[in-house]
């Protein structure tokens, strides 16, 4: 069986599958300040009268990493950046405890000028009295020769419990998106390291033993001990989980809208022939520009909690949360208590429902049902113009999915699926609205954690080779070796394969993916110098495709 757990903000979604489909689905509340009754709470509703040691793969995805960011609530951390000449760093500051030091690489890898190792001495004891514990060390070609950083590193580890290196965040070359994902690495890392011994721990409680894995940005997942040296790749990892919660129900040979509906927030995404879009740089979240690589969402702060509020005499919902709706003991009307009030849902308290709205319908001059109508329809409106904005957005750029790069595509998209608690309600009035087929995918309230459970491995390596120099290296896997003049777009190609089948089965991946290998970029460049060939220059990147596992296709109904 697997065991899928999605800790949102508002709340965990917990699911136990097996190849036979459901067994059993849970929501609890979360708990941010105390995550292992969350998680515990979750495993234990899931598990009741089963036997633990029947469990043979937990996944989990998370919004904690990503709330922290929006909400600017990361630990202060330390950044040590050398560049060399041509560029300045300070551009690129992020905080306060922010060092521009001496040294630099050029772009072939050859030292240029060296470290300065009195001049880090004094940064360690000055991080050190700063009370900061976690630090960033970017150097600008660090891809290409990464000795600096590695140096600077063994300097600061005797003042400092973590340093996160620049040339293990990704094989692309940009340095203002590298210092920021570093960065974000270092400042996340202490939430995600408290999510991490909650887990482990609450998993310890019910007798479950089996390696964890958590969602990525991209939509695969890795060993959760693995994230604790790159936790900033779960960032994102809610959004992620909605869209392969969706993809099965995705029509094939078109395009598809994603729209899960939170407590706080609506994620938005779009799919093409079942395909989620890929970003093809990295994450932008606010200021963080990121090498974070990520499925391509977006977020509208308007969710079935999103605080309602009359101002100059228009309704406004939301950005933010105050609680959850009057009907669940909460402090202010929301659009759940619209849908309460309209008897679409038959939960909660009806009289406060209909007080909180009753207050809106009277700022607003109409009945109370006219008032939760207008609300309702409302709330349609705002997700639906934030979502054809995005797709005007896209369609004014090349469009990326997670396998192609489609030129000239345009998008357009002739179905909706949605996720979520309310899910069900808002399918049937944004399709009576606009005249767009929009369904509630099955279990649409727990299909965030149903898309992480059956998530598959997923990674990538990128592979640099210089035959002039005779090295191919991949530093982000602190890989390097010896080639020969003769070394070929083959034997790129195989020595990629063969990193990347390392690194997913250290991931945690399944020897059934193996076989889902893509190359998705391919250079050769050749070296001349005074008209005479001096060798090539090989790029490759090879991914293990995002997609679902197999074996459990009894889970995913159909739907017409």
């Amino acid at each position: 069986m697997i065991l899928g757990l999605d800790v949102g903000g508002t709340h965990t979604d917990a699911v136990l599958l097996s190849t036979n489909g459901i067994e059993a689905a849970v929501k609890v509340p979360t708990e941010p300040e105390n995550l292992f009754n969350s998680v515990l709470s979750g495993f234990s509703k899931l598990l009741e009268g089963r036997d633990p040691k029947q469990v043979e793969r937990v996944v989990i995805s998370t919004t904690l990493t990503t709330n922290a960011i929006i909400e600017q609530k990361m630990a202060p951390v330390a950044m040590v950046v050398s560049a060399g000449p041509g560029i300045n760093p300070e551009f690129y500051r992020t905080g306060e405890h922010y060092y521009a030091v001496s040294g630099s690489i050029n772009h072939r890898g050859r030292e240029k000028a060296p470290v300065n190792e009195m001049q880090i001495q004094d940064i360690a004891k000055e991080i050190k009295k700063a009370g900061i514990e976690y630090v960033g060390v970017v150097s600008k070609f660090c891809v290409r020769n990464p000795s600096h950083e590695i140096l600077i590193r063994r300097i600061l580890n005797k003042h400092v419990k973590k340093v996160f290196l620049g040339h293990h965040v990704s094989g692309n070359l940009n340095f203002p998106r590298r210092i920021a994902t570093t960065h974000l690495n270092a400042a996340v890392f202490s939430l995600h390291k408290n999510f991490f011994e909650a887990v482990e721990k609450s998993l310890e409680e019910k007798g479950i033993t089996v390696p964890i894995q958590i969602l990525k940005a991209d939509g695969g997942t890795m060993s959760l001990a693995a994230s604790m040296h790159f936790p900033a790749q779960t960032v994102l990892s809610g959004p992620a989980a909605s869209i392969m919660g969706a993809i099965p129900y995705a029509p094939e040979g078109q395009d598809a809208i994603v729209l899960d509906i939170g407590g706080t927030t609506t994620d938005i995404a779009f799919l093409v022939d079942k395909t989620p879009l890929l970003e093809p740089v990295g994450i932008r979240r606010g200021q963080y520009k990121s090498l974070i690589r990520s499925l391509r969402t977006d977020s509208k702060g308007i969710g079935g909690d999103s605080a309602l509020r009359i101002k100059d005499g228009k309704l406004t919902i939301g950005p933010d949360r105050e609680g959850p709706a009057m009907a669940f003991g909460g402090p202010c009307p929301t659009p759940t208590d619209a849908l309460v009030v309209l008897g679409l849902m038959n939960e909660g308290d009806t009289q406060k429902a209909k007080e909180g709205i009753h207050s809106i319908a009277k700022a607003l001059g109409m009945a109370d049902e006219a008032a939760a109508d207008h609300i309702f329809r409302t709330c349609c409106s705002v997700i639906l113009k934030k979502t054809f904005e995005m797709i005007d957005q896209i369609n004014s750029q090349p469009v990326y999915t997670v396998h192609d790069f489609l030129e000239g595509y345009k998008l357009s998209p002739r179905k909706i699926l949605m996720l979520g608690g309310p899910a069900r309600f808002f399918a049937d009035k944004i399709q009576d609205m606009y005249q767009i087929k929009t369904i509630a995918v099955p279990e649409s309230s727990v299909a965030n954690a149903i898309g992480a459970a059956l998530a598959r491995t997923t990674c990538e390596v990128t592979l640099n080779a210089d035959t002039e120099q005779g090295i191919v290296t991949a530093h982000e896997e602190d890989f390097a070796e010896p080639i020969s003049k003769s070394f070929s777009e083959d034997n790129l190609i195989e020595t990629a394969y063969t990193l990347l089948t390392e690194k997913a089965e250290n991931a945690g991946a399944d020897t059934d993916d193996l076989d889902e290998v893509e190359v998705v970029e391919f250079q050769e460049f050749n070296i001349v110098r005074n008209f005479s060939p001096r060798g090539k220059i090989f790029r490759a990147k090879m991914q293990l495709k995002p997609g679902l596992i197999k074996g459990y296709e009894s889970v995913l109904n159909t739907v017409s």
